[in-house]
């Protein structure tokens, strides 16, 4: 079992490295992204412009909006380019018995 906070997301057999996947729970959306070698939690709607980041491009620990470009550190979700200059949240995730849990509080 998760620690206590935490909220079910997905099986973690569904996600694929590289591919943003979308999940709105208690009215926060926020994006699963797989990398090569850690999972992340974003907020899926970027601080630009109000588009879904799980729509984007993912490379390395960046995924880029695809509307106008700014790319996120999925560590930290500091945006690395203009037009973006606020970050977005970023939640911490844990995988418990093959599965996928979120914390729907930001981590600092």
């Amino acid at each position: 079992m998760p620690s206590s906070g935490y909220t079910y997301l997905c099986p973690f057999d569904v996600l694929e490295e590289g591919v943003p996947r979308r999940f709105e729970v208690e009215g926060v959306a926020l994006s699963l992204v797989l990398t090569e070698k850690e999972l992340f939690a974003i907020h899926d709607v970027c601080s630009h412009s109000a588009v879904s980041l799980s729509e984007g491009e993912v490379d390395g620990c960046t995924v880029e909006c695809w509307l106008h470009g700014s790319r996120f550190d999925l560590r930290t979700g500091h945006p690395l380019d203009p037009p973006a200059t606020r970050p977005v949240p970023v939640y911490p995730v844990q995988i418990e018995d093959g599965c996928v849990y979120a914390h729907l509080a930001p981590r600092d």
